[in-house]
């Protein structure tokens, strides 16, 4: 057992020893941004990294997304079925960026890293997130509204999400 009370392997792979699919990702990311940091000039170490370097990551991710985010002059901005296309650039979905800061988050603190400095669980990375949600949400016409605490998940009339 680890210092967790966790099995080593718990929750990590499949009766077979393969890693899940999270767990995979995980890894993938991980490796990817310390790759990202070793390519800085110059390099950053690990032990140096900050928020700041998190979101120069994130805004170096956006060159690969695959989400049209419309800006505000475009004249399709603000819905969310454009009838035509259109030269606004391609960005990271917030769900992506933010699923991908969750695993970032549990590798760093799985890598030695401790909670008291994680770079991934700043406050300027959920403003970040945030502003980028809301940024996409206007974008594409769909309003995302807090949910109050105490409604149920299923309860259609404080859904303000719509998928077709």
């Amino acid at each position: 057992m680890s210092s967790s009370g966790k099995d080593l392997g718990e929750g990590s792979s499949s009766p077979t020893g393969t890693l899940s699919r999270y767990e995979s990702q995980k890894r993938r990311d991980w490796n990817t941004f310390g790759q990202y940091l070793k390519n800085q000039r110059p390099p950053v170490p690990l032990s140096q990294c900050n928020c700041n370097h998190v979101l120069d990551f994130l805004r170096y991710l956006d060159q690969f997304g695959k989400t049209k985010v419309h800006l505000q002059g475009c004249v399709f901005y603000g819905q969310p079925e454009p009838p035509a296309p259109c030269t606004c650039p391609l960005r990271q979905a917030w769900g992506s960026l933010d699923a991908l800061i969750g695993r970032l988050r549990a590798a760093y603190e799985e890598n030695g890293g401790s909670p008291e400095t994680n770079p991934f669980a700043t406050s300027s990375i959920r403003l970040y997130l945030k502003e980028i949600r809301e940024c996409q949400a206007k974008a594409r016409g769909i309003p995302y509204k807090k949910k109050k605490k105490g409604t149920k998940a299923n309860d259609e009339s404080t859904s303000t999400i719509h998928f077709s």
